[in-house]
């Protein structure tokens, strides 16, 4: 019986998507405005974002899209 992990990513869609339905920011505006309410964890939530290939100018709309956050273990 395996337990599923959250990946960082899957909370960090979620923290993102609340900030969304509280009207912070729009789906609309670019990853980058999420630097603004991160503080110092923006640096590793930019590289994670980097990582799975977004840019900073992607609208959040592309994160709050994505519907599994797999990164090939095997």
């Amino acid at each position: 019986m395996s337990q599923k992990v959250i990946h960082p990513m899957d909370k960090f869609q979620r923290q993102v998507h609340s900030l969304v339905k509280s009207n912070i920011i729009k789906p609309s505006d670019s990853l980058w405005k999420i630097a603004l309410l991160y503080g110092d964890e923006w640096k590793f939530w930019k590289q994670e974002l980097l990582e799975f290939g977004f840019s900073m100018q992607d609208p959040i709309s592309e994160l709050l899209a994505v519907e599994a956050w797999d990164e090939d273990e095997e």
